[in-house]
């Protein structure tokens, strides 16, 4: 464990990533609407991301490859949040969209693991939205801007999880739903996902994997809330302010794949 980890990486390091091994410490109580949460690993020593991994969303956004020939991307760490923050859009003339995603927690180190032992080198399972700046950029700076990966609102132990399967995700903006999915519909699972990250880079305990999205991303704007709730696992809120925002320096507008707007309504921007 490097020097000056945070609270969650000290603790699943300490336990060796087996949940089982947690142990609760009598602490001073409050209520949780006293209490800001931040992300549930405020400092993973990366973020890694799966494009593409829902049939659904390579035909929503007329994709020529998806997961098993783009690999993964990375997020930077930087762009995390937490329960009820806020998203801040940095640009007035870029289009954004919101992406719910299920995202696990390693539990310990992982180099080339098989995907049958993958379970138990995960700690846990949290709700994660990843947010997007359409366009020809790369994929990891058009998601990367600072609070563009809200994260929680709690990490779930792998033990209380059950049956991936059986997880169901949605994604709602300003109270009306526009992603629905079966966690059981990923192209490549957690396993495989595992199986291959952990085969091209070393997984250190608190390093977070983001496992896709699937149809019905679409744009945000200032003033939205945006929800994730997953199955066995709760539901993430934040909202999206633009306040500060100026226009883009890059020229990527106009460029790669975008979103029909039949399967993600957008609005003119407020």
């Amino acid at each position: 464990m490097s020097q000056g980890a945070g609270a969650m990486r000290t603790l699943i390091a300490a336990c060796g990533g087996d949940p089982a091994r947690v142990t609760p410490e009598a602490s001073a109580s409050a209520a949780i609407g006293e209490v800001t949460l931040l992300p549930p690993v405020t400092d993973p020593s990366k973020i890694v991301a799966a494009p593409v991994n829902y049939f659904d969303h390579k035909a929503e956004m007329n994709e020529s490859a998806h997961i098993d020939s783009l690999g993964v991307f990375l997020k930077a760490p930087s762009s995390l949040i937490g329960q009820g923050a806020r998203i801040r859009l940095p640009y007035t003339d870029r289009r954004f969209d919101q992406e719910g995603e299920l995202a696990l927690v390693i539990g310990r180190t992982a180099r080339d693991v098989a995907a049958a032992d993958a379970d138990a080198y995960i700690f846990g399972y949290t709700c994660l939205l990843d947010i997007t700046m359409r366009g020809g950029e790369d994929r990891s700076t058009r998601k990367s801007f600072d609070t563009f990966t809200p994260m929680g609102p709690a990490l779930v132990t792998r033990d209380e999880i059950g049956d991936l399967a059986d997880l169901r995700l949605t994604c709602s903006v300003n109270g009306v739903l526009r992603q629905d999915a079966d966690i059981k519909d990923l192209i490549w699972g957690v396993p495989a996902l595992i199986e291959y990250v952990s085969s091209v880079m070393t997984l250190f305990p608190g390093d977070v994997i983001s496992t896709g999205t699937p149809a019905g991303v679409g744009q945000i704007f200032d003033g939205d809330r945006i929800g994730v709730s997953i199955t066995r696992i709760g539901a993430l809120a934040v909202e999206v302010g633009a306040e500060d925002a100026v226009a883009c320096p890059t020229k990527g507008a106009g460029r790669g794949p975008v979103p029909p707007a039949e399967l993600t309504p957008v609005r003119s921007a407020k």
